[in-house]
């Protein structure tokens, strides 16, 4: 890990001395998805209620720039301009290089249809079957850490071979027992344990995003 990697995890703990508990759950996340990421493979997220627009933020994050500039490469600005000329040059210069990750929650059409046609306590599971593969990661958020839509889709994605990592609080003994990873947050009841998801995740974005670009 690269020292100006380092800075955000230690910000994060000095922020909120709280989460020194979860401090090494946190790293062995990043180097867990990090890892995964550099290899070609992709982000899956899922999570109910705050926890799915949590699985949507973090995509937001990393599918854009975060903290810092991340600039095309060469060659596909040159690509593009060579495909399209000015125009090439235009798009070029607003794309953002992004980190694969895809939250399982926005399949409107997909989910109602698998809901109402078969199980709709499988749609993550379906999901995670169709989209991903052994090179990929799952990341399940859940408060309680036994929702059972998202520990099922953790189980499919053991099955596949994918690595997979738990956001949960104090409660999550479920998650801890199948997952390769777990951050339990200190704190218990839906609220508080959101509260501190946010700055978790918002510490492994700037973190991958730092490692990576």
């Amino acid at each position: 890990m690269k020292n100006s990697t380092k800075k955000h995890i230690t910000e994060l703990i000095e922020h909120y001395p709280l989460l020194r508990t979860c401090e090494e759950d946190i790293i062995k996340a990043f180097e867990l998805i990090a890892s995964r990421l550099t290899s070609g493979g992709k982000l899956l997220i899922c999570g109910n209620g705050g926890s799915a627009a949590d699985a949507q933020h973090i995509t937001g994050e990393l599918m854009k720039s975060f903290l810092k500039e991340r600039p095309v490469p060469d060659e596909m600005r040159h690509s593009l301009e060579n495909i399209a000329g000015e125009r090439g040059l235009h798009i070029s210069s607003k794309l953002q290089r992004g980190l694969p990750a895809i939250a399982l929650t926005g399949q409107d059409a997909f989910s109602t249809a698998f809901a109402n046609d078969v199980d709709a306590s499988l749609v993550y599971a379906q999901q995670v079957y169709a989209l991903g593969n052994e090179h990929d990661i799952l990341l399940g958020i859940s408060t309680s850490g036994s929702s059972a839509n998202v520990i099922d889709a953790v189980y499919v994605a053991k099955a596949m071979g994918m690595a997979t990592i738990g956001l949960t609080g104090m409660n999550g003994d479920t998650m801890s027992d199948i997952c390769d990873v777990v951050i339990k947050v200190p704190a218990k009841g839906t609220p508080a344990v959101q509260e501190l998801h946010l700055p978790v995740y918002h510490a492994l974005c700037a973190m991958l995003e730092e490692e990576i670009f």
